[in-house]
């Protein structure tokens, strides 16, 4: 009996992406074994930390790492250790920010929803908001004048696709802030593949999910400097309690980066690439249907397959109502188009989803 069998839970094809209400991604059989491992036996936490610590700064070419609940919990812990620093005092007391530097800058256009925005990620800290530009743009002079106030405690900078302004320089941000002296954080939360370059940013602390690309179990992976890192845990002694990752979570993190050391990362992008390339030739021959292979806006090294069909909003609710329920990307429904990632789905479930447009198309 399968799991969805089991509990009476709808089967699902996810070619949505990364995406949290469907469970965001696929754990490997070692990654799925590492944290069984792990489950029945007792561990010190911090030497746990350490390990983990240890690993995320040989992959990412960090100082030091650590890892949180998530992602929207790391950039919570980030933003109070730019406050708190390890001072035990200032950690107890937050989110009360009285006597500290509590002030955020954020570009305006990235202000993202992940489920929650991220100004309520940054608040419950205690910490404020100053938001440079307005949601079309943000140029280095928006940055320079809000990074020029008062009791500024760090900067914080967005890289993702749900970003709405046209990129900003973020080598160029971060020198800004550190002109000041003030510390930059990176949000990268779907970018693990590319945490490494966006390390060379020189940003202080990189945010990047582990449960995404990774497929980890569910953490958020923190990379940077090593005081800030050390900033960071010593929040799981305030605010950070609530937000500790379990110990099966950090195994199956330390299990995930090791496979992904150990991946021809070559082949994996040409296998990537071939799945959606084959898959969009495949759902051109549908009458009525244009596809395209898309590459990814912010340089991850993925493409997705964008369709243009007739009634795209009647598809993907015939495509979520069927069994099994076939998810996709639907922010493009006023032009009629669809977008689909394949990353995690098999030759299986691709030709389930073909035959199903098929049925619905024609």
């Amino acid at each position: 009996m399968s799991i969805h069998d089991r509990y009476r839970l709808s089967a699902v094809i996810n070619a949505r992406g990364t995406y949290t209400p469907l469970g965001v991604s696929r754990s490997s059989d070692g990654v799925a074994e590492a944290v069984a491992q792990a489950l029945p036996e007792f561990f010190v936490m911090a030497e746990l930390g350490d390990r983990a610590s240890e690993m995320i700064a040989q992959v990412t070419g960090a100082q030091a790492g650590a890892v949180a609940h998530c992602t929207a919990a790391s950039l919570t812990l980030a933003v109070a250790a730019t406050m708190t620093g390890p001072d035990p005092r200032r950690i107890a007391s937050l989110p009360d920010t009285t006597d500290m530097h509590n002030r955020v800058v954020l570009p305006a256009c990235h202000v993202v929803d992940y489920g929650h925005s991220n100004l309520q990620g940054i608040r419950l800290a205690g910490a404020q908001v100053d938001l440079a530009g307005d949601e079309n743009r943000c140029t280095l002079d928006d940055l320079e004048a809000e990074l020029d106030g008062p009791d500024i405690c760090c900067l914080v900078l967005v890289s993702s696709r749900l970003t709405t302004c046209t990129p900003i320089d973020l080598v160029a941000a971060v020198r800004a802030a550190h002109r000041r002296g003030v510390p930059a954080i990176i949000d990268g939360a779907a970018q693990f593949p590319r945490v490494a370059d966006l390390i060379a940013t020189g940003a202080d602390l990189v945010l990047v999910s582990g449960q995404k690309y990774l497929a980890s179990p569910t953490a958020g992976l923190i990379a940077g400097s090593w005081p800030l890192v050390q900033a960071v845990r010593a929040q799981e002694k305030g605010i950070g309690r609530v937000m500790k990752p379990t110990k099966e979570a950090i195994i199956g993190v330390i299990a995930a980066l090791e496979e992904w050391q150990a991946r021809d990362r070559m082949k994996w992008e040409a296998d990537e690439l071939a799945k959606v390339s084959a898959f969009a030739e495949a759902a051109a021959r549908i009458p009525g249907v244009t596809a395209d292979v898309v590459p990814d806006p912010t340089g991850l090294q993925i493409s997705r397959v964008l369709l243009t069909v007739p009634n795209a909003h009647d598809v993907a609710t015939q495509l979520e109502a069927g069994s099994p329920s076939i998810y996709v990307m639907t922010d493009r429904l006023t032009d009629d188009q669809l977008m689909l990632e394949l990353v995690p789905l098999t030759k299986d479930e691709t030709a389930t989803i073909l035959a199903r447009l098929w049925s619905l198309l024609t």
